[in-house]
Order: structure tokens, then sequence, then C-alpha cells
């Protein structure tokens, strides 16, 4: 039996995944699952880049704007929600199209990886941040580098959040992240995935990532992060996001305003070459020019998934 097919459109960020995809949507009926960790949040509009309902232009969005910033949320959470709605879209007799840029979410659906849903230990958490404050981010990456060299090939020095996560996998379950993902990959997977990722000029995506930094503090990111830590006591997760935790610092007066924005420019740049990286590693892809002609692209999506081109 032919397994339902799945269009997936990757890439990094400032890239023009919305646009394409809200394109694409309108002319298969289509309907979009995102892939992105941070537009989950409530509350977290402008540092996420989340597409406004004028934006979507009438295209209904799964896994945007759907949980509270107080709250954690795992992978296998993500995995379990985006079939869930994957399956909404299909019953509706539409095409799913899974959007976004956070890697080890595409991952646990075209790869079929399951990632055990620990609880996550409190008391160890606070140990980490301990060892964090007095021996440095540094001491943790080089434990876990020990733990799971593969794992943390991907991990940037400062990515703290993720830095935690392989810790914590192996002190909860005594497995190493790649372990599990190396178990999961046996699983059957449910639908024909086509993966499709833009890529582009990495000075033009440099200076688009620039702009989209200074439009962010323009439209008030400054004040939305504020809004927040009025708002909630405690936001494990949700602000240690790439964008909101140098506005903390800032806040902190850890840095000026111009070094915060410089700090962001830079963090996003890095992230967005890692971005890269991560999805060539699928020999599948199909990449795409984001500089030419949107049309174009949404043909060569089309080509790939053996459908009529559309003008």
């Amino acid at each position: 039996m032919e397994k339902p097919k799945v269009i997936v459109i990757c890439g990094p960020t400032a890239s023009g995944k919305t646009a394409l995809s809200i394109e694409l949507a309108k002319k298969i009926n289509g309907e979009i699952v995102s892939a992105d960790s941070m537009q989950l949040y409530q509350y977290m509009d402008i540092g996420t880049a989340k597409p406004s309902k004028t934006e979507m232009d009438g295209i209904h969005h799964y896994l945007i704007d759907c949980i509270s910033p107080e709250l954690r949320y795992s992978v296998a959470n993500y995995k379990k929600q985006a079939i869930e709605s994957i399956e909404t879209i299909l019953k509706k007799g539409k095409t799913p199209i899974v959007v976004g840029g956070t890697g080890l979410y595409i991952d646990s659906l075209i790869y079929g990886i399951e990632y055990d849903d620990y609880e996550v230990d409190l008391v160890y958490r606070e140990e980490l941040e301990k060892i964090c404050d007095e021996k440095g981010l540094e001491f943790l990456y080089q434990k876990a580098e020990v733990i799971d060299p593969k794992a943390i090939e991907k991990i940037s020095k400062n990515d703290k959040k993720r830095i935690f996560r392989i810790l914590e996998i192996y002190n909860s379950t005594g497995k190493t992240k790649t372990q599990q993902e190396i178990e999961s990959r046996k699983n059957d997977i449910p639908y024909d995935y086509k993966v499709f990722a833009i890529n582009i000029d990495r000075e033009k995506l440099y200076q688009r990532i620039n702009s989209r930094v200074d439009i962010m503090i323009k439209n008030g990111l400054i004040e939305e992060v504020k809004n927040l830590i009025g708002k909630y006591k405690f936001i494990p997760t949700a602000l240690q996001g790439l964008g909101y935790k140098e506005v903390v610092d800032y806040i902190n007066n850890k840095y000026s305003k111009e070094e915060m924005i410089e700090k962001i420019k830079m963090e996003t740049r890095r992230y967005a070459k890692r971005q890269i990286t991560w999805f060539k590693k699928n020999k599948q892809t199909i990449w795409l020019d984001g500089l030419i002609d949107r049309q174009n692209n949404i043909n060569i999506i089309l080509e790939g998934m053996k459908w009529k081109k559309t003008k």
C-alpha cells in the first residue's frame, strides 16, 4: 500500500520558508505543520518571526502559538503532536506541509526517531545549573563530549539547552542520545516524506538576518521580553531561545543595547550556519535556490512530488 505523501520544507532562518510554504499550500490545497521549536510558544511573536494571520493568508497552521512559555516541551511531545496534525490534514483530503528550521524536530519525523519522553530530574537540572555557574558552560560541554561525542558535534559550545539535554538523557536513561536515535531508526515510517531545503548565498542570507534583527528590535522585541518576565515567574526553556536570552542579558545590564543587537545578529548567523550543515546530512534532500522566483521553486517541489506544475 502506498504511503501518504508529506512535503517537508526546511532550511536556515530568514531563508524564506514561510512565504514559500504558504504560497505552495494555496496552490495544492495544503496545510502547514510548523517545525520550529520557538514558534510553539504563546506571547513570543516578534523574536520567533512567527507568521501573522495576515501572512498565513487563510492557510491553517498547526503547532504555532500553542503552548504556554512556562511549560517544558520535548522532541517526543513534538513528534506526537506533529503526527496527530499530519493525520488531521490527511483526513481532510489535504496535503501536509511540514515547515521549519529545527533539525531535531524534522529528523524525528523523516527518520522515525523515537525520543524517550523522560521526566526532567529537577534536582539534577539544579546541579547542572550550579556547575555551570561555578565552572562555566565549557566544562559541561566537555563532559557531554565524553558521554556522547557524536551528538555534541552538532551543538554549539554556547547552546546550554542542548548541552544540558545530552547530560540529562544519559543521567535519566543510562543511554546516550545517539544510542536512542540509532535504536529507533529501525522503526517503520508511516509517511512518504519528500524533503526540500532552501539554500541561499551566504552573504545574502547574513544580510537578511541582520535586517530581520533590526526589524525585531524596532517592532518591540525588548518590550516582548519584559512582558514575558513580568507575566511568568519561571520560564525554563523559552527564554533560552536565540534573541531572547540576549535581551534578558541586556535587561540585566550585561550588555549595552548596541552590544545586544550585535550579539543577536552574530549568534543568529552562527545558528544559520549550523542549520545548513544539519540539513546537508540528508542526501535525499532536494535543494532550492532561495533567490530565484518562488514559482520556480514551487514547480521544483511539484516535480519532486510527481505532481502537475502550476503557473
